[in-house]
């Protein structure tokens, strides 16, 4: 079917379902296969047949539930405000619910049986090989898999476990009032934390210290409470860890990762092993923002900041396709593919989700979301979602949909790796001094804040979980001072640690769930390390990097970013990120010198 011009960029959801009777259909059908599946409760391990007969149910049903719940939750994210679509959604939420119920025996059925016995059956079943993977992976974690009387009794508890990030988001979200402060335009705003960042890049520094200073009051005078909260959050972990019979909350979330306690200490050796290119580039910030006294609110400033340009989408399609050339003519096809047939819902539009994601459908294609604005900035989000589709596309099409799902370890690589390629891209492009400046700082602001500041996120949370492993007791000034002391560590000496930065890990959310940013970190790091030698053109990189992707999650997470040459538990892995960094830092000091010059 051809699409009309004010269609082409919009999805088109008859890639999913032709109507919205067929998706109706599908959903009877998946409720009658659930019956059929259920009828192996008590029975899944009686025998090698049943255990192959209901896996392949399981995945034939998860094929139907991913292309179902998909057009359920695209439709609502089209048109938040339509009656129609928040239908279509409450039908595929209460499906999950049904759906998560229906197989909930197959882990523990598996974790009861006598695990000998379960081994014999992936011999003696060839085409259990299928599900070798996911079979033995629950067996791998039997030892942190209660008695089914103590499961119950967690499971009863999970809401309670959930409430001190639920309290935070309602006392942050719903019942902080910031005040206002004085704008450029001297009128009176009122400060919300969706402005804050905003606020804090102003070039107008007074905006940006009332904001700060705002900001920091509302939460220092709530520190003792969210301190508790915090703090009950921390000790749910460190108990259920314990109960599950880890050896610690850090152990718990890197086996949950797929990732390793090695790789963590290696990670955080790593950053601190560069903490001098970090204070170097703080020091260049305020060199180039020509400040004496450089304080926590100018860190957020882009010193080459100027009215953007615009673009259309079109314009950055041809941007994406020529940066991301680099990976091959098979790669750049795929992607043309993804312009050219809807994957893409590109423009705001009313009631329209806000943000970006990618969102594979196995056997079908993946879907982006964004708000293209006609800003360079959106063209890089274009490119970072590709990165996660390309991933999707790719791991589907090689693996069942239970080996397609790729862990959390390896989820922001690919993105990330699209997005350093077509930074380098533009800079490599730029004529316009001034212009490559300002693109050559924004590449190094986002390793700032994502190896960095994440990797002192990862340190901060460490530190308070030991304490509190060790039964110590910790209060806000204890928290404060700890939080205090890593900005020092991270940011040295050429700027000013503002007393109120040490509020600020009171409004992370991020810290209710436990070690989930050090995530960022080594997402960043092998991104770097991939793409560098994409970069380098290392002969036969590319195809050995698209293969990763393919593999899903068939190998462990750290085992597939070895296949490209990253070993996130050896040290030198880090190493090249330093070294990126510090080259970018040298080579926006050179064409700052030029540009001062030129003036």
């Amino acid at each position: 079917m051809e699409v009309l011009e004010n269609e082409k960029y919009n999805w088109k959801l008859t890639d999913l379902f032709n109507t919205v009777d067929d998706f109706m259909k599908e959903i009877d059908t998946i409720k009658e296969l659930l019956k059929k599946l259920e009828e192996y409760k008590t029975k899944l391990c009686d025998n090698a047949e049943n255990l192959y007969n209901a896996y392949n149910l399981y995945e034939n049903i998860l094929i139907k539930f991913d292309r179902v719940y998909s057009y359920g939750m695209f439709n609502y994210h089209l048109n938040m405000a339509s009656q129609n679509g928040i239908k279509l959604f409450k039908e595929v939420e209460s499906l999950y619910t049904e759906f998560m119920t229906a197989s909930s025996f197959i882990v523990p059925e598996i974790s009861y049986a006598d695990e000998e016995v379960i081994r014999n059956y992936l011999v003696q079943n060839p085409n259990l090989k299928r599900y070798k993977r996911e079979i033995e992976e629950i067996l791998d974690q039997k030892k942190h898999v209660l008695s089914k009387e103590q499961e119950q009794l967690l499971a009863n508890y999970s809401e309670v476990f959930s409430g001190p990030e639920n309290i935070f988001d309602m006392l942050t979200n719903a019942e902080f009032k910031f005040g206002t402060i004085i704008d450029e335009n001297g009128k009176e705003v009122e400060l919300t934390d969706a402005k804050y960042t905003k606020y804090m890049s102003s070039s107008n520094r007074n905006v940006r210290k009332q904001a700060f200073e705002k900001m920091y009051e509302k939460y220092s005078s709530f520190i003792n409470t969210i301190t508790e909260i915090y703090l009950t959050n921390v000790k749910t972990d460190t108990i259920t860890s314990k109960l599950r019979n880890y050896k610690s909350s850090l152990e718990k979330a890197v086996i949950n990762d797929d990732s390793s306690i090695l790789a963590y200490e290696t990670l955080m050796k790593g950053v601190e092993n560069s903490l001098d290119i970090n204070h170097k580039f703080i020091s260049l910030k305020k060199e180039l923002l020509n400040l004496e006294d450089f304080h926590m609110y100018d860190l957020y400033v882009n010193p080459f900041s100027e009215d953007d340009e615009e673009i259309t989408f079109e314009e950055g399609k041809e941007q994406v396709l020529q940066a991301l050339s680099i990976l091959g003519e098979e790669y750049t096809n795929k992607l043309k593919e993804a312009f050219d047939n809807n994957w893409i819902d590109a423009y705001e539009k009313e009631n329209k989700k806000g943000g970006a994601y990618s969102s594979g459908v196995y056997g079908v294609h993946p879907f982006v979301l964004m708000s293209f604005t006609n800003n360079k900035r959106d063209v890089s989000t274009i490119a970072h979602e590709l990165g996660h589709s390309m991933h999707s596309y790719y791991s589907s099409t090689e693996q069942n949909i239970i080996d397609s799902n790729y862990t959390i370890m390896v989820a922001e690589v690919a993105s990330t790796v699209n997005e350093i390629l077509f930074s380098e891209f533009q800079i490599k492009n730029e004529k316009n001094m001034k212009k490559k400046a300002k693109l050559i700082y924004e590449l190094l602001e986002m390793i700032r804040a994502t190896f960095f500041r994440q990797s002192m996120f990862a340190e901060f949370e460490k530190e308070i979980h030991s304490k509190i492993e060790n039964n110590e007791m910790l209060s806000s000034e204890n928290c404060n001072e700890i939080y205090y002391e890593l900005n020092k560590k991270y940011f040295g000496h050429n700027i000013i640690i503002d007393e109120e930065i040490k509020y600020e890990w009171a409004r992370i959310p991020h810290f209710y769930s436990n070690f989930y940013v050090y995530k960022y970190a080594t997402g960043i790091t092998a991104a770097i390390c991939i793409a560098t030698k994409i970069l380098n053109n290392e002969k036969g990189f590319v195809e050995r990097y698209i293969n990763m992707l393919k593999l899903g999650c068939t190998k462990k997470s750290l085992e597939l970013l070895k296949l490209v040459d990253v070993d996130l538990e050896d040290i030198k892995t880090y190493e090249v990120v330093k070294n990126y960094y510090n080259d970018k830092i040298v080579q926006l000091k050179n064409i700052y010198e030029e540009v001062k010059n030129e003036k």
